[in-house]
């Protein structure tokens, strides 16, 4: 993804720093602007209900935040002709709604359970792999997974939006709302958290 020139927009309700594909040609209608979202949430839904999923703890308060993600999203698509990225713009709202769920009293009086279902499944390596070679994948995989469940929350968000939503810094320190410099000292710390726990 190239990075284009800035402009921060004024959002209902978050400001954001969005950045358009300079080739992309924009709608000229709200019918267009509907499609377009569309096209868009569908083109990210995985990577969005993957860090969902991190930030949540299990898969079915990731789909549902997802749903509810796509809702909000609907709910103020008049604001898109000023929205400039509209992926950032996406993630920003899944973030937040992924906050306003962890802040719920319901959410902490709940803990998810442990187990099979917290986390999304090892992908099944090639048929040609070594079975050693395989079954050496899956369990840095899961260390990684497992390492991921520790990192701060501040720590986190940075990883996956950078690693999922494949935001730059500078969109993470708008979406976060926190300095450039912040968002690239969290993003080292959970490198080098990460990194300890694979090279263990």
């Amino acid at each position: 993804m190239t990075r284009p020139s800035s402009s921060v927009i004024a959002m209902r309700d978050t400001d954001i720093e969005c950045h358009v594909e300079p080739a992309l040609p924009l709608p000229t209608t709200p019918e267009g602007w509907a499609e377009l979202l569309v096209t868009t949430f569908n083109d990210v839904r995985d990577e969005l209900v993957s860090t969902l999923w991190y930030m949540l703890g299990n898969q079915e308060d990731a789909q549902d935040m997802a749903q509810e993600v796509f809702l909000r999203c609907w709910r103020t698509q008049e604001q898109l002709p000023e929205v400039q990225n509209l992926r950032a713009w996406i993630f920003r709202v899944g973030l937040n709604a992924a906050r306003d769920l962890q802040r719920s009293a319901w959410k902490r009086r709940v803990k998810p359970l442990l187990g099979a279902e917290r986390m999304p499944p090892t992908e099944v390596a090639a048929p040609e792999m070594n079975p050693g070679l395989e079954l050496e994948e899956r369990e840095s995989l899961q260390r990684l997974r497992d390492a991921l469940l520790h990192l701060r929350p501040e720590e986190k968000e940075v990883f996956l939006l950078r690693q999922n939503g494949e935001l730059t810094y500078e969109q993470i320190a708008e979406v976060a709302n926190r300095p450039v410099g912040t968002v690239k000292t969290q993003m080292r710390a959970a490198l080098a958290k990460l990194r300890k726990v694979l090279m263990s």
